[in-house]
């Protein structure tokens, strides 16, 4: 989970900064079943448990941040416990947002869920809202709904998506797949620019209010049933 190496856990259990039922573990050697209700019953340095592997969060993403690993700058990682970049199995994207894309971002060390949601047969969709440059014409909608748009540099034809019209230069569009910069390239098949763009939704759960930008929040199967409801 990202805390240390075996020594470095040894000398903080027998240091008595291991507790579990209420009890100091200073026996190093005993081996703990990784149960659900562990971190419940269990803290390191008078803080909870981590959640064992099976973690899902969602993020708020901020402006200017990056999901890759490998860039320069702000990272989505760099708000996580810095210990959590030591975990095995690695927390990953669910998808990626691009740099100056906002919004709700899913993050896990669960590869079976993470490709069940980027998975194309599944069919989840992502909610965007976007400021364009200029204002709709009308014709958008027919042209995303219609499911034969082809992207420069592709030739294979998008699936169909729904525009709303929210005011003349800002739209909600709901796609079902995650292809690179897609959004921003829809409309830039139809003659204009996004300029804000942001992630409301994905599947059927929600960016909560009081979630504000660098914020994160572990899920709970509840919310994560949601992400495959709608």
């Amino acid at each position: 989970m990202g805390y240390g190496s075996r020594t470095e856990m040894a000398r903080l259990g027998k240091a008595g900064g291991i507790v579990l039922d209420g009890a100091d573990l200073t026996d190093v050697s005993r081996r703990i079943a990784v149960t659900p209700d562990l971190p419940v019953r269990m803290e390191i340095d008078g803080q909870p448990l981590d959640p064992p592997p099976g973690l899902v969060m969602m993020l708020h993403k901020p402006l200017g941040m990056t999901c890759s690993r490998k860039e320069d700058g702000a990272l989505v990682y760099d708000v996580l416990p810095p210990r959590w970049r030591r975990r095995d199995p690695a927390i990953s994207t669910i998808g990626r947002l691009d740099k100056a894309t906002t919004g709700l971002l899913l993050l896990t060390d669960d590869g079976d869920l993470l490709h069940r949601v980027i998975s194309p047969k599944r069919h989840v969709a992502k909610v965007y809202r976007a400021t364009l440059a200029r204002p709709l014409d009308g014709t958008e909608g027919d042209v995303f709904a219609a499911g034969g748009l082809v992207l420069e540099g592709e030739d294979k034809p998008l699936s169909p998506a729904v525009l709303e019209g929210l005011s003349p230069t800002e739209a909600r569009l709901t796609v079902t797949e995650g292809r690179y910069h897609m959004v921003r390239r829809m409309f830039a098949a139809v003659g204009n620019h996004v300029e804000e763009l942001h992630r409301e939704r994905v599947g059927g759960l929600a960016l909560p209010d009081d979630l504000a930008p660098g914020e994160w929040r572990l899920l709970d199967q509840t919310a994560i049933d949601a992400i495959f409801a709608a």
